[in-house]
């Protein structure tokens, strides 16, 4: 038999199972959904992409939820994934965002042994620039609340749990750089290698920044555009810094290498500069790169998110229990100082994109999908 719907919204066929993917809970599953698309390959993200109003709401499989996005986090990377620089033989038009926070309105048999409906969840996975987004069970994190500061962990917090954790060999007393420090992910980069007793400096635009960079324990903040990066380094570190931890790129990556310590480590976590160039690279004196790194036996390392997934749901839950703890910060930027105001809706994210590509971001620029208004979630 068919269970009645509202007017609206789908009906689904009653099973004998169809408990585990119906939604008794009232929170009204319509039709069609708001999505960002690419459309084109480019790395101008507003000719890349386009905002469709009238795409079916996908049905999760016995393993997935279909999860209600209420926060979607945004990323430098989402103009590499919109120029197709990820996978070149992607095909558009193909769904894009990589990060969710939202509520479960659905879902399969199999995945019903863990979630249920109107729980709390946490994902990495492509395709959250949507009011809906299906996400397998196997890759969901249960949280506790239908917050944007958890969705802070799931790329930005993760990239530096692990990258630090493997590639950065942190100990005690040791002197770490962090660039874009007041950023993203560099916000926990500064965050973790705290915990780890070392020294940290952090490089940022304004001295606004500077003063959340000391909030959450930074050593030495370094204004950009008020101090010369390369002098303080040379003055006040003249033996150099033991790890740096780099997103930016260009100039930037060459005064890190130049800051190296004797068996200095240098993460390139992205270099942000370059991104909306059509290379997606910033110029670096790369041809003597070998010989100022051999002089001091020191080593650049490259670290992408996607060859450590095998560690992502532990790194996630570390964090997350660091937040309980009262032992992580997790700065949002939803957009309130921005001269058109908050990130609300998906028309939004083109903005926040923008806003984010000019660096007045501090902490996670973060986009607000609101519930519908009849919602009972």
């Amino acid at each position: 038999m068919l269970r009645l719907a509202p007017a609206g919204a789908r009906t689904i066929v009653d099973m004998s199972y169809a408990r585990h993917f119906l939604d008794f809970q009232g929170s009204a599953i319509p039709r069609a959904m708001q999505k960002l698309v690419v459309t084109r390959l480019s790395p101008n993200f507003r000719e890349a992409v386009t905002l469709l109003g009238d795409c079916p709401v996908p049905l999760p499989g016995d393993g997935d939820l279909l999860v209600r996005n209420r926060f979607v986090g945004v990323n430098a990377s989402d103009i590499n994934y919109s120029a197709g620089r990820y996978d070149p033989s992607m095909k558009t038009p193909f769904d894009l965002g990589f990060e969710g926070v939202g509520e479960v309105v659905a879902l399969g048999l199999s995945a019903s042994a863990r979630f249920s409906v109107g729980q709390a969840v946490a994902y990495m996975a492509p395709g959250s620039f949507a009011e809906y987004t299906v996400v397998p069970a196997s890759i969901a994190a249960p949280v506790p609340a239908v917050r944007p500061e958890y969705l802070t962990l799931l790329v930005s917090g993760a990239t530096a749990y692990i990258s630090l954790r493997e590639l950065g060999g942190l100990a005690e007393g040791q002197k770490v750089l962090v660039t874009a420090a007041a950023g993203g992910t560099g916000q926990f980069a500064v965050q973790l290698a705290k915990k780890a007793k070392c020294h940290v400096i952090g490089t940022c635009s304004s001295e606004e920044k500077c003063a959340f960079l000391r909030s959450i324990g930074c050593d030495r903040p370094i204004n950009y555009n008020a101090e010369h990066v390369g002098t303080v380094l040379k003055q006040e570190y003249p033996k150099g810094v033991d790890v740096v931890y780099e997103s930016v790129g260009g100039a930037t990556f060459d005064t890190a290498v130049d800051a190296l310590a004797v068996k200095g480590r240098l993460i390139v976590i992205g270099f942000i500069s370059g991104y909306q160039s059509p290379t997606g690279l910033s110029p670096v004196k790369a041809g003597t790169l070998p010989a100022r790194l051999l002089r001091k036996s020191a080593s650049v390392r490259g670290f992408f998110l996607n060859h450590h997934l095998s560690q992502h749901a532990a790194a996630v839950a570390e964090l997350l229990r660091m937040c309980a703890r009262g032992e992580l910060a997790c700065a949002v930027d939803l957009g309130g100082l921005s001269a058109e105001g908050s990130f609300v809706g998906l028309p939004a994210v083109f903005r926040a994109v923008d806003y984010m590509y000019t660096g007045r971001n501090t902490g996670k620029v973060v986009v607000e999908l609101p519930a519908p208004a009849s919602s009972k979630l």
